[in-house]
């Protein structure tokens, strides 16, 4: 459970209203999954430029890990927004595109 309160110390401090904060631990055959949930209007404290700051959150949960002979993974919770599009899958014209440049 330390990686769990480590995750939970470190988001509470990044963000402005840190009641919001909740991580949930699930553990399977690959090893810990952290949930995290945050206020919405928050994401963007929490993954950070080009996503540095949850990259930056993986890490140190990996060396946590590894401390206690575990495997810990991140996957920060995304609501979908009212009023915003789905992420867009890349479109096949796209890679096909690609592929009629290689010879």
């Amino acid at each position: 459970m330390q990686d769990k309160e480590f995750l939970e110390t470190i988001v509470k401090e990044l963000v402005d209203k840190p009641e919001d904060v909740v991580v949930e631990r699930e553990i399977d055959e690959r090893g810990v999954l952290l949930t995290l949930k945050v206020n919405p209007e928050e994401m963007g404290k929490i993954i950070g430029k080009q996503g540095q700051t949850a990259r930056s959150l993986r890490t140190l949960l990996r060396i946590v890990g590894n401390k206690n002979n575990s495997y810990v993974n991140l996957k920060v919770y995304e609501p979908e927004k009212e009023g915003r599009a789905p992420r867009a899958e890349k479109s096949t014209s796209e890679s096909s595109d690609v592929d009629d440049l290689k010879l």
